[in-house]
């Protein structure tokens, strides 16, 4: 199922209509009034990423402690 934006040219109004991809574009208006409607592009709500595992600091690698070398051990 997708949602498809619609403009209706009689009355002006945009609303939205969900409907298979297989479906026809409608051809008449939800209001009811005769008249053509036109099927808009739209711009999609994008990927939602729910649960872990999404952000950044999930898969950040821990930064190792440094080891002290020989020439910090203070020999001299």
């Amino acid at each position: 199922m997708a949602t498809y934006d619609y403009h209706c040219n009689t009355c002006g109004k945009d609303f939205e209509h969900v409907q298979s991809m297989k479906e026809d574009a409608l051809t008449e208006c939800l209001c009811g009034q005769k008249g053509s409607v036109e099927r808009r592009i739209s711009a999609s709500a994008g990927i939602i990423f729910k649960g872990s595992g999404f952000y950044v600091t999930d898969y950040k690698k821990e930064s190792t402690p440094s080891t002290p070398t020989s020439s910090d051990s203070g020999n001299a």
